[in-house]
């Protein structure tokens, strides 16, 4: 059965995981560092640490703060500068699914960029809630994230279904005790993701997906 959906927000709701990795490029890079493509995947959306280690790995938390926010400023200041984010056929999907099952945000974006994001269309209003980074102490892949979107949705867990389309987000998922059908990023196109419910590559298969599941023990 399945009465509950939660949602990642970046690489599936909107389409903004190449402006996170072209804000850590130009940041490495006025510090002399080239940050590639595997090397983002890797340490930023596998391994969830960035790559602050290359500045400086006996860096302070402080430090680290430091960089952090600073290339957060880039960040915002290209999703700003960004045309439409939706992900293409998103909004069509979440209309038709709004009131046949309940829904959530659980993201690992903080609440300045997520506000940023989502302040030029409607798409909230398909939601119940939104936890973003305040919201929780430890982030993906720990599960806390996906344990408190349980606990607000109010569903058993073994009726809920994450979406997401990164490791770090499969692996706290998983830690959580949910399924998890992964939406897969370009970014992301050579990793097999291992342990989840489903692996799609568009959102015409994420619908077939879900629809599928809504269908079981009807």
């Amino acid at each position: 059965m399945l009465s509950a959906i939660l949602w990642d927000n970046d690489g599936v709701l909107v389409d903004t995981e190449h402006y996170y990795f072209e804000a850590n490029r130009i940041y490495l890079r006025r510090h002399g560092i080239e940050l590639t493509e595997e090397q983002f995947c890797r340490w930023y959306l596998c391994e969830s640490r960035g790559a602050w280690h290359l500045l400086d790995a006996n860096a302070s938390r402080a430090q680290i703060d430091h960089w952090r926010n600073e290339r957060n400023v880039i960040h915002l200041q290209l999703l700003e500068e960004a045309g439409s984010l939706l992900t293409p056929g998103i909004e069509a999907l979440l209309a038709d699914l709004h009131g046949r099952v309940a829904m959530g945000i659980v993201t690992s974006a903080t609440q300045e960029s997520f506000t940023s994001i989502h302040r030029r269309h409607d798409l909230l209003r398909h939601f119940s809630f939104a936890l973003t980074a305040e919201t929780y102490k430890r982030s993906k892949p720990a599960p806390d994230p996906y344990l408190l979107g349980v606990e607000r949705i109010g569903k058993p867990a073994d009726e809920c279904l994450v979406v997401e389309d990164s490791p770090r987000g499969l692996a706290a998922a998983r830690a959580a005790g949910l399924r998890c059908i992964i939406l897969r990023h370009p970014l992301m196109r050579d990793h097999d993701f291992a342990g989840a419910t489903r692996v799609v590559d568009s959102v015409d298969e994420l619908r077939e997906a879900i629809e599928t599941l809504l269908g079981e023990h009807a």
